[in-house]
Formats: C-alpha cells, sequence, structure tokens
C-alpha cells in the first residue's frame, strides 16, 4: 500500500496511557478524551480535525433512526501472491484484528436529517485506506444502490492511495469506480464527496473528485502525487500549506471547507435540494404574481407604453450606485437556505462570480450571478464585477449541475463587462464566455436572468442566454459601455451621455426592443433606497417566472429558447427588428 499522508496519532475515542486523555498532533496539547467528543473531536485550541474512524463518521453524519450497515466484500485478492516483509494475506488479517472492520471501507444507508442517502466511508486504519479490488467494489455497489434506488450518494474519503500489494489490479479500481460515477451523472442523482486528511492517490484521482459537490475538512490534504512522492521523484520544495484544504479552495478544487460541527446541516442543504418534490409548490400567490395585485403594486411590466420614462444617462448613473442590491443581497433577502459552491475544478475560483443552490419561494433552483461588492475593499476583491475565465467556467459548471439534478437556474448580471487583463486573455477569455453562451443555450430546465444593475457586452450575455430575461426598472444592457463607445465613435469620452441615449440602454428602451420580455420595478427612490422591498419584488418576479416556465416541458423550453435569439435582427420575426414592439 502507499503510507502518504502517515499514519494517525490519534482517532476518535483513542486513550493515552489507559486514561481517557489524547495528544492533538497538530499543537501536542494533552486533551481530555470527553471534551474532545464533545467538540466532534476538533482540537479546541489549535482547530485539528482528528481523524475519525468510519464508525465514528457515520454516528456522527447520519441519523440514528433507519441507519442500516451494508455487507462489505472481504475476499482476498492475493492474485500476486505478494510478500513484503510478510504476507499480503497476513497483513489484511492483522489490519482486520486491529480495526475489527472487514476493509478500508464501511457502508452504510440512512438519512441525514431526514434526506435519505447512500454512504460510503472510507477508514484510514485500515491499511491507510489503500484502495484495493474489495474498497473498488464496495464503492461501485454503493453507487449502484444509490442508481437503483435513486438516492444521493455520499463518499467520505481517506486513504493514503492504490494498494500496492494488489498490484494492477488496485489501479483498475480508479476506472470502475469512475465509471460508476458516471453511470450516476447520467441518471441525474447527486453526488456528494467529503475529502478527509488524508486523501491522495488513486482515490484522490477518482471518486473522491467526481463528485457533483466536494467538501473538505479543514486542513484535509489531496493530491495525486504526495509530499513524499513528490520530493523523491522531482526534488522541489513544497510552499507552505500545500495541498490543503484551503489552498484547494483558492485553487478552485473544492466546492467549500466546512468544519466538522457544520458537516451534517450543510450536506442535509444539500440533500434537500435533490430529494425534493418538483410538483410541489407550482401555484401562484396573488400577493406575489408578476401582475400584481390589490394588496401592491405591479411587479413586472411587459408593456412599454405603461413604464415611466428615464434618460438613459440617468439610468446607467443609477445602475452603477454602490448602494444597489448586490447579488449575496438578494440571495439572503429574497431567497433561502443558499449554500455557496466555489470553484471551475481546473484551477480557480474567481470571486466576481458566486453562484450555489438555493431555495426561491420553497423552489430548489441554482443561482449564479455578478457581485460586485460595496466597499473598495469588495470591490477590489470581486474585480469590480468583472469576471475572469474561471468565473465563466464555475458558472458553467453550476448550471451543468441544475441541468442534471433538472433544477431551474436563475441568473443575476450586474457587470461593466468581463475581465480585459492579460491573464484573463491567457486563460482563454473569449473560450470562456463562448462556450458558456452555448451551454446555457442548451440547458433542459428552465433558465430566468435578471439585469439588476449594469450588463455589459458580452460578459453580461453570458449569463443572459435566458427563456425570459428580466431587467429592473433603473439596470442597463448595453454591448459597450456609453463611455467606451464615446471613445471609439466620438473620439470624446465627454460624449458619453449622448452615446448611453444612441445606444439605447435603459430598461423601456430593451422592453421596445424585445431585448428583456418585463421590467421589475423599483421601489421608490430606486432599489438602493429600500433593499428589502427590491428584494420581495425581486422574489415575486423570479418565483411566478420560474413556476409558469416549470410547465412547460424541456424540449419545447430548449426550441423556444432557440428562437428566441434566433429572432434578433432577422426581419419579421419580431424582436430587434423595425417597427418591433418587443416580446410576443
Amino acid at each position: 500500500m502507499t503510507t502518504e499522508g502517515g499514519t494517525a496519532t490519534t482517532t476518535a475515542g483513542a486513550a493515552l496511557d489507559g486514561v481517557d486523555w489524547t495528544v492533538c498532533p497538530g499543537c501536542d496539547a494533552l486533551l481530555y478524551g470527553k471534551r474532545l467528543a464533545r467538540n466532534h473531536h476538533v482540537c479546541p485550541d489549535c482547530g485539528a480535525h482528528h481523524r475519525l474512524t468510519a464508525h465514528a463518521r457515520i454516528a456522527q453524519l447520519l441519523d440514528p433512526e433507519g441507519l442500516e450497515l451494508l455487507d462489505v466484500p472481504a475476499d482476498v485478492h492475493d492474485v500476486l501472491e505478494f510478500t513484503d516483509t510478510k504476507p499480503y494475506p497476513d497483513r489484511l488479517a492483522a489490519a482486520r484484528a486491529a480495526t475489527g472492520l472487514s476493509e478500508a471501507v464501511v457502508l452504510a444507508t440512512g438519512t441525514i436529517e431526514g434526506n435519505p442517502v447512500v454512504a460510503a466511508v472510507m477508514d484510514f486504519r485500515f491499511l491507510g485506506g489503500s484502495l484495493g479490488s474489495a474498497v473498488g467494489e464496495s464503492i461501485t455497489r454503493a453507487a449502484e444502490l444509490a442508481l437503483a434506488t435513486r438516492t444521493p450518494l455520499l463518499i467520505v474519503s481517506a486513504s493514503g492511495g492504490a494498494r500496492m500489494q494488489e498490484g494492477v489490479l488496485s489501479l483498475m479500481q480508479m476506472a470502475k469506480t469512475s465509471q460508476a460515477l458516471g453511470r450516476l451523472d447520467e441518471a441525474g442523482v447527486l453526488t456528494l464527496s467529503l475529502v478527509t486528511d488524508p486523501t491522495y492517490g488513486g482515490v484522490a484521482a477518482s471518486f473522491a473528485t467526481l463528485c457533483d459537490v466536494i467538501i473538505a475538512e479543514p486542513g484535509a490534504r489531496l493530491g495525486f502525487a504526495g509530499p513524499r512522492v513528490i520530493r523523491q521523484t522531482i526534488g522541489q520544495t513544497l510552499p507552505p500549506g500545500f495541498q490543503t484544504a484551503e489552498f484547494l479552495l483558492e485553487h478552485g478544487l473544492v466546492d467549500l471547507v466546512c468544519r466538522r460541527g457544520a458537516l451534517r446541516p450543510t450536506l442535509a442543504r444539500l440533500l434537500s435540494v435533490a430529494g425534493v418534490d418538483r410538483t410541489v409548490g407550482l401555484g401562484v400567490d396573488p400577493d406575489r404574481a408578476g401582475g400584481g395585485s390589490a394588496a401592491g403594486p405591479e411587479v413586472v411590466v411587459r408593456d412599454p407604453g405603461r413604464l415611466p420614462g428615464i434618460d438613459a444617462w440617468q439610468a446607467v448613473r443609477i445602475a452603477r450606485d454602490l448602494d444597489r442590491p448586490t447579488t449575496l443581497d438578494h440571495l439572503a433577502l429574497a431567497f433561502d437556505d443558499f449554500q455557496e459552491l466555489h470553484g471551475d475544478r481546473v484551477g480557480g475560483d474567481c470571486p466576481a462570480i458566486v453562484g450555489g443552490t438555493a431555495r426561491l419561494d420553497g423552489m430548489p433552483v441554482v443561482v449564479v450571478g455578478h457581485q460586485k461588492g460595496r466597499t473598495v475593499g469588495e470591490l477590489v476583491a470581486r474585480n469590480y464585477g468583472m469576471a475572469t475565465p474561471a468565473g465563466y467556467r464555475k458558472a458553467a459548471r453550476l448550471v451543468r449541475l441544475a441541468d442534471k439534478l433538472r433544477l431551474p437556474v436563475v441568473t443575476f448580471v450586474d457587470t461593466p463587462g468581463a475581465y480585459p487583463g492579460v491573464a484573463a486573455e491567457e486563460a482563454g477569455q473569449a473560450v470562456a464566455i463562448a462556450e458558456l453562451i452555448r451551454l446555457m443555450s442548451t440547458l433542459r430546465v428552465p433558465v430566468v436572468t435578471l439585469v439588476t444593475g449594469e450588463g455589459g457586452s458580452g460578459g453580461a450575455l453570458a449569463l443572459a442566454v435566458a427563456d425570459q430575461v428580466l431587467i429592473c426598472s433603473n439596470g442597463t444592457y448595453s454591448v459597450i459601455s456609453p463611455e467606451g463607445c464615446a471613445a471609439i465613435l466620438w473620439d470624446d469620452p465627454a460624449m458619453a451621455p449622448a452615446a448611453a441615449r444612441a445606444l439605447r440602454v435603459d430598461a423601456g428602451n430593451l422592453l421596445r426592443l424585445g431585448v428583456v420580455d418585463g421590467v421589475v420595478v423599483e421601489p421608490d427612490g430606486g432599489s438602493q433606497a429600500d433593499h428589502h422591498t427590491a428584494a420581495h419584488r425581486v422574489r415575486a418576479a423570479l418565483a411566478t417566472t420560474v413556476r409558469a416556465l416549470s410547465e412547460v416541458d424541456a424540449a419545447t423550453a430548449v426550441a423556444a429558447r432557440y428562437e428566441r435569439f434566433r429572432a434578433f435582427g432577422s426581419p419579421g420575426r419580431g424582436r430587434g427588428t423595425p417597427g418591433s414592439e418587443g416580446p410576443r
């Protein structure tokens, strides 16, 4: 077996010299066992997450009611008749005697806060959690059970890598388990990976990183080649924190780093989104309906003649007001149970794009949007809402997840445009935008876009290839900024107000052109003056639109989305052509 990650100095419930005391591997503090257990086996001094046995992990995550442990294959695959300092069968027998396990993984079915799940939980104590034939068979059986019952699959990984005593057969388990997860992708069954310390080699390069959502415990290490292999092979000195959960989050390779005490509610939130009945809650609440009610003002206007006039340049200035609600503001006020997910799984996590799962008026959805920030520090950190290729690839990953789970997609647009820097061009900015536009065109789920502030160029369009495009009444949408247009065509940036009027960037003109399908009326003084009222109207407009689109079958929706954009600039098709009066 491989031994990356070393051996555990402590495990859940370990005793020191016959007394219930444990030495923390993170800070060498002497910890009282009962206090450590109450803290989920996390050091109260340094925060180090102590390794757990598979059974302790299952007890911590799954509800006790209905929990069932499944049989794990325990055949000895000693086809090589392998012997190092002792024969392989003897090593297996010693591991079984020491751990009480038949193999390095435990399978279970049950629930997490009432949400059904099939769980495969690895145990590092058993030959370093190495991936052998029995482990691969167990993971595959868990995936097949999840497929047969259409139940989400949770895999908890802890492994030093492939089991060398089984030679190339252990290598084949990487393909075997990867194929099993691929079948779950095709069937639309949610898969979750919880990465614990350590996870290396064949496990890291197969089922641990192929799941829809990857969660890592703080400090957990994940990588294909472990530090010792890297040093021995190429002699490189590794940077501090290399391959840790925090390093992986920064590089877009995991969705979130979650402390052990928060794992149950986090997993439950994700599982509940995948398991909800899509037919529930599709009725329209008249007090939230897009057409308004006697109890309140009209929320969505679809007739441009009913909109009050606004000067295009004034709209530009309002749309850029830093006090306007951001995407994260709307997610906090208009949605419930938002779980942000990170990373493009390639090497980056652009902060100018945020997204994840949420509930909109009770309906599970995937939400993606530009995020500018409000203070100078936030604006700089978020790159002023200008996404890099990693942002568009993160968006693509999230909407693919929505398509797999048949969840509606809601996007928020508020950006001056895609980031125009050298690094972005080197990373394929144009390709990332083009691929996202194509992907959005083919999604088999309802897609609704709301332009909340600026809609700038292709950087905005990438998130706005939707069945319905709405815009806040002070929002704007344009091929280029007014200042850019003025500098190019007038050779005078001071002509920006004239350019804004010529480009017709305001909501009323966009509705007349059919570029948007409806205008969400902002409260008096604009959304920046009253975030709560603005969010209430956004919630009503989006919920009504999503419900209506959810009544349309996938093939019809995809065809209608194609026709929506096919019509722009096409004579006689009624969108963006002379004489067009907007959407029909």
